[in-house]
């Protein structure tokens, strides 16, 4: 029988490990319950993904790349030489739309931000979250307040989703505004 040709699946596998990992946590994740999430065969897994934790990178990875991305393409349109308000009302809104778009997304992306934690082999990709953030900042402020901002986004992420509370915009941008100076 002839190889089939499938260029997306091994995005098909990143999507169907966010899908297990949102609905039944990362503890809900093998390579077997991804194969029958993606509709691939088991060895497809292991294929692309020698280990869970590679796995885990990956789907971790292209979680921070999305969300760099937010945050480098709504900075690209304010003005480097003005940093303050303009800089912290963006940050808001991004964390905004982040939090109050698609909750369960939001979760799980934390979910798989925080399994650093307990995975050490995943630490360095949280790391290059806060990089690629501290670097799109950078053109609007200096690395240390970009890397308390980072901080303070964090913070604020995280008390949204750990205590179930409304995000408050206005409370965000005030806050980054205060890091700003």
């Amino acid at each position: 029988m002839a190889r089939r040709y499938d260029p997306e699946r091994r995005q098909r596998i990143i999507d169907a490990a966010f899908r297990i990992v949102g609905r039944d946590g990362i503890a809900g994740l093998s390579h077997r319950t991804v194969a029958a999430e993606a509709d691939v065969p088991l060895g497809s897994t292991t294929y692309h993904f020698a280990s869970l934790d590679e796995l885990l990178i990956a789907a971790l990875r292209q979680a921070n790349e999305n969300f760099a991305t937010a945050v480098r393409g709504t900075l690209a349109s304010t003005d480097p030489t003005a940093p303050g308000p303009g800089v912290a009302a963006e940050l808001a809104r991004v964390m905004g739309h982040w939090l109050t778009g698609e909750r369960a997304r939001a979760e799980l992306e934390c979910e798989l931000y925080l399994a650093a934690l307990r995975r050490p082999v995943l630490r360095p990709v949280a790391a290059e979250w806060t990089q690629w953030v501290v670097d799109a900042l950078s053109r609007h402020t200096d690395a240390v307040t970009a890397r308390a901002l980072v901080a303070m986004m964090d913070g604020i992420c995280l008390q949204v989703l750990l205590t179930d509370t409304a995000y408050d915009e206005e409370y965000a941008r005030e806050m980054l505004a205060r890091i700003l100076g």
